[in-house]
């Protein structure tokens, strides 16, 4: 089995509103601290730092679907490769929805 690795800073593109992502982020960053600054937040993992910038981004439209888009920069400054992982796993998994 292949094990995920997060590489010290990306990009997502989501499928959720600003509002959404809002009110999800405080559950996916667990018990870290986090501050919000407009479209930015800080959260603190161990002794280092993400930093979560974002924007929104015009809907995504496949055939008769419409999906929100918000495009999330993840940059950690002084977050070891265990630690991302361990935060992003927890992160993705908050942030998983169901379908089907």
């Amino acid at each position: 089995m292949h094990a995920l690795s997060y590489p010290s800073s990306f990009q997502r593109d989501m499928a959720c509103t600003e509002a959404e992502f809002l009110g999800w982020l405080p559950g996916a960053v667990g018990t870290h601290a986090m501050r919000l600054d407009g479209a930015q937040a800080c959260v603190r993992i161990g002794g280092g730092t993400l930093h979560l910038r974002w924007q929104v981004s015009p809907p995504r439209r496949i055939a008769l679907i419409t999906l929100p888009r918000l495009v999330v920069d993840f940059e950690f400054d002084g977050v070891d490769e265990p630690q991302r992982t361990a935060f992003m796993r927890y992160f993705d998994l908050f942030m998983q929805r169901g379908g089907g």
